[in-house]
């Protein structure tokens, strides 16, 4: 597999990954920066797209724009080069930002936060649903960082990281309604170096998840036995989603670009693997549907 170097904005913390199927482009954002960035594989040339308010993740909406998941719990679209308001804040969250966020089979999105590192933002963060008619319910809290998720190919079972515990869950999904239930844990990482972060899901079910400091993306089979590894030469890798025509490429963020003589000379930098030679796809991300 030949690991390829895309274009290295020198990203604080590249996160949220995600493949345009329409589009065929990827996008990725850097959170504390406030970006968000474009790729088109076939030009191969790349952009800056948004940027502004601090932004932990963000869906494509069905209808068109971004659907920006910022600090505070601000919840806001980005359509034709204007910003829309969804939510302005969410109590307790004023010490909090938004980190990864994925949308389900019918468009609602599925949103976690965590601390602030500044000063007062000690308070735990929460793991949220966020509906089409633009309500949101808190489904959990007492999580460290909510992190990375996503569903098994069948769309019964939903996966939720949660950083600082090191633990990758598996919950009951119930696609008609959104509820989730019956909390299993799927991978627990003690004793690793790093933390698990950004994850996919191939069509075979297995999970790949990013390892931040842990220079990785690890494969786990559907029942969490460690598969194989895939190392990067820088420390943090934080996300990775699948794209390309056939989806068997794989689109990895990384971060540390503020730091790059300790993490790597190209921390922050997004990288593409291809993963057919493993006979590995994956499938697209779904389009959020939130009314706006």
């Amino acid at each position: 597999m030949e690991l390829e170097l895309l274009c290295d904005y020198a990203c604080h913390t590249g996160e949220n990954p995600l493949w345009h199927p329409i589009e065929k482009k990827i996008y990725w954002n850097d959170i504390p920066r406030g970006r968000v960035f474009c790729y088109d594989p076939d030009t191969q040339t790349h952009g800056i797209v948004y940027e502004g308010e601090v932004t932990g993740g963000f869906t494509f909406q069905a209808d068109g724009g971004l659907l920006l998941f910022q600090r505070q719990g601000a919840i806001r679209l980005l359509k034709n080069g204007e910003l829309t308001t969804l939510i302005a804040s969410l109590p307790g969250e004023e010490a909090s930002r938004f980190n990864d966020v994925m949308a389900d089979p019918s468009g609602r999105v599925f949103c976690g936060t965590m601390p602030s590192p500044d000063p007062g933002g000690s308070t735990p963060g929460a793991f949220y649903r966020l509906d089409l008619d633009g309500s949101i319910t808190k489904l959990f809290g007492d999580v460290t960082v909510s992190n990375g998720m996503g569903f098994t190919p069948d769309l019964t079972q939903l996966y939720h990281t949660d950083s600082l515990k090191r633990t990758i869950d598996r919950f009951d999904y119930d696609a008609a309604s959104g509820e989730i239930s019956n909390r299993t844990p799927f991978v627990h990482s003690k004793g690793e170096v790093g933390v698990p972060d950004g994850m996919t899901v191939d069509t075979a079910g297995c999970v790949w998840g990013a390892r931040w400091d842990g220079n990785c993306i690890t494969r786990y089979a559907p029942d969490g036995r460690e598969m194989m590894r895939l190392y990067f030469p820088v420390k943090k890798v934080s996300s990775a989603c699948f794209g390309g025509d056939d989806f068997s490429d794989l689109y990895v963020t990384t971060a540390g670009g503020h730091i790059k003589h300790s993490d790597g000379i190209h921390a922050g930098a997004l990288y593409r693997v291809s993963v057919r030679s493993l006979g590995v796809r994956g499938t697209p991300e779904f389009f959020s549907r939130i009314k706006i």
